[in-house]
């Protein structure tokens, strides 16, 4: 077999690299927030429900944007629509600074959505059409450090900027990050223009209305399944992870930084995931890491959820990361693969379905925390999250005679 690093050109690598930098910043924004929610609640004089929004509405209109970049990626460039997505997030991020209530901090965070909601997707599909499936897992792995570094930020920086100078400078912070990210891509973008990447895919380029492109996806066996799985991931994954700083706060009496850290070693996991990767997909193939990735978060996450002590709860993250990450890169593959003639509008259902789990999430973890505790919450979201991995798992079994049926 060819090695990756044949097939990847230099200027396609220093691409991929620009693009872990914006993935950062997408994800950091995305979780920066979880931290701070019991200050913000404490700040704007609502219930941790109603801060909850800040996380949950930009769920909801990160995931109802996919609609429209989907096909506006295949058609106009993916990089492109990366490029000036990563700046307007630095406006919308500037407005967050200076809210005054919470109903504009949640405005800003609705600006901000609206062109995060384009990075991760996009980047992933534009992966999908230069890197060649046989490396694409390795490469999206890769490109998954930008990802997972950025929940890592996101998570200590929302506490620790609210534990010291004040909620509004982590807003201040991505403000820079994502102007600096978005000049760096816009010269590279500049750059593809003048000579552009190679691309490797050898399905045929097609241009279909985008009822076409979706009715294509959703009428389709296993992209029905991988979009439900999907959902259900960010429902009782990204959703769920939302209360966890708050749950070590309230129940172990950390502060919120210690808990944000704690919560960010999350990302870590999914860093050291990274790191090995390339070894663990020979060894272990899809199906292995999936079913073996959402055992270790579910158990991982049951003594995050149960421990009387935050000792234990340290190495749990950590591992609750890894075995998440095992099973979210195998995600991402095969949402990449789903519909090659239409892949940013497959890639953009995917995050659709992703995310709009976690705004459903994310709202049910914070009414369920009042009724049965913050504990069995997180104790719930690992189970469910170990069910539709073994699952998944099984049907992978199957996949190729569900996409022949497409």
């Amino acid at each position: 077999m060819t090695t990756g690093a044949a097939i990847i050109s230099a200027a396609a690598q220093r691409s991929i690299l620009l693009l872990s930098f914006a993935t950062f910043a997408s994800m950091a924004v995305q979780r920066i927030c979880d931290a701070m929610l019991p200050e913000l609640a404490r700040e704007f004089s609502v219930s941790l429900a109603q801060a909850a929004q800040v996380v949950s509405v930009f769920a909801v209109v990160y995931g109802l944007a996919q609609l429209f970049y989907g096909p506006l990626g295949d058609r106009l460039g993916k990089f492109r629509v990366v490029t000036f997505a990563t700046l307007a997030c630095s406006v919308g991020s500037l407005m967050a600074v200076f809210a005054d209530t919470l109903n504009q901090l949640v405005v800003a965070r609705v600006l901000v959505a609206l062109g995060a909601a384009a990075i991760i997707p996009m980047s992933l599909a534009w992966i999908g059409d230069t890197v060649d499936y046989e490396q694409r897992q390795e490469t999206l792995a890769r490109v998954g450090l930008g990802t997972t570094l950025g929940i890592v930020g996101g998570q200590l920086m929302g506490g620790l900027f609210t534990d010291t100078l004040g909620w509004r400078w982590a807003f201040g912070f991505m403000t820079l990050l994502f102007g600096v990210v978005g000049g760096l891509l816009w010269v590279d973008w500049r750059r593809q223009l003048a000579a552009p990447v190679v691309q490797h895919s050898t399905q045929p380029v097609v241009r279909p209305g985008f009822v076409a492109q979706t009715l294509i996806i959703v009428t389709g066996g296993w992209s029905r399944i991988v979009l439900l799985v999907a959902f259900t991931e960010g429902a009782a994954g990204f959703g769920v992870m939302a209360i966890w700083a708050s749950h070590l706060h309230r129940e172990l009496g950390l502060s919120l930084s210690a808990s944000g850290a704690i919560v960010a070693l999350f990302g870590l996991g999914g860093l050291l995931y990274m790191m090995v990767a390339r070894h663990l997909i020979r060894w272990l193939g899809e199906r292995g890491l999936a079913l073996l990735g959402v055992a270790v978060l579910g158990l991982s996450v049951l003594v995050l959820g149960f421990s009387p002590h935050w000792g234990p709860a340290i190495p749990a993250s950590l591992l609750a990361g890894f075995g998440f990450f095992m099973f979210h890169n195998t995600m991402q593959a095969n949402a990449t693969q789903m519909a090659p003639a239409a892949r940013g509008t497959a890639v953009s259902l995917f995050a659709l379905a992703l995310f709009m789990g976690q705004s459903v999430g994310v709202l049910l973890a914070a009414i369920l925390v009042e009724r049965i505790g913050s504990g069995a919450v997180m104790a719930l979201g690992g189970g469910v999250m170990f069910v539709v991995g073994a699952f998944f798992s099984r049907a992978l079994r199957r996949r190729e005679a569900l996409m022949h049926l497409e």
